[in-house]
């Protein structure tokens, strides 16, 4: 079975912790908007009858069609060796994707603080405000949560020593903050040297290195979460 997956073709966005999982999965996918007319057949899945998904990403898997990044993350593990085998350790899993959810939204936020509706230049002083709070507060409570969780199980990955999607996730948040904040990041990561570490792991597993040196892998750019603002960076 190939998977289809369907997300907006400029960015990486939400679309791409699905994309890393599959990557590293070597599953068979085809990212759907990037071909042609790829969009168009998108925007009318969210259109159809019956349960169709809110908005992008969503994954074609068969007759299943599946919405959230933590809910195709949670499908893709279980079926790839991406996740614990047992019924706890699947839902631990999941939780802590759902953890990381809620930092991407923060992250997104530290741009768009009053909403995606305005651009970022009718924003910059309550984004200037946001993002220092984000970095004094937000960051070391969820980066230092992770970092406790490494040292704890005081193996290679998050659970231990099996990867999951979740150690992949944590790979994408690490390289979207030095994209975004290199100044801001460089500062910090001598306190989070666990996910500095995880963050070196998963760039040199073998799948994950030939995607991040592919053309598969989309630029950070300025129509992302992940966004380069030199007055954001401290």
């Amino acid at each position: 079975m190939k998977y289809e997956l369907y997300y907006w073709p400029e960015i990486q966005g939400r679309g791409e912790y699905v994309r890393l999982a599959l990557e590293e999965a070597g599953a068979a996918y085809v990212d759907v908007a990037r071909g042609a007319r790829g969009t168009a057949a998108m925007m009318k899945m969210m259109d159809a009858n019956g349960t169709p998904p809110f908005a992008p990403p969503f994954l074609k898997a068969g007759k299943l069609v599946i919405g959230q990044t933590a809910n195709i993350l949670l499908y893709i593990g279980a079926r790839h060796g991406l996740a614990p085998k047992t019924e706890a350790g699947k839902l631990w899993v999941h939780q802590l994707q759902l953890t990381i959810t809620d930092f991407v939204l923060e992250i997104h936020d530290t741009h768009h603080p009053l909403g995606p509706s305005l651009y970022y230049e009718d924003q910059k002083p309550v984004a200037k405000k946001r993002t220092a709070d984000f970095w004094t507060e937000r960051v070391p409570k969820y980066l230092g949560y992770f970092e406790q969780l490494l040292e704890n199980k005081g193996g290679a990955y998050v659970t231990g020593r099996k990867l999951t999607y979740v150690d992949l996730s944590l790979f994408q948040i690490v390289d979207g903050l030095r994209y975004a904040f290199p100044g801001r990041m460089k500062a910090f990561e001598a306190d989070i040297p666990g996910l500095v570490g995880l963050h070196e792991r998963i760039a040199a597993r073998p799948n994950i290195k030939a995607y991040l040196a592919s053309e598969r892998r989309i630029p950070f750019n300025e129509q992302g979460i992940f966004r380069c603002y030199r007055e954001l960076d401290g």
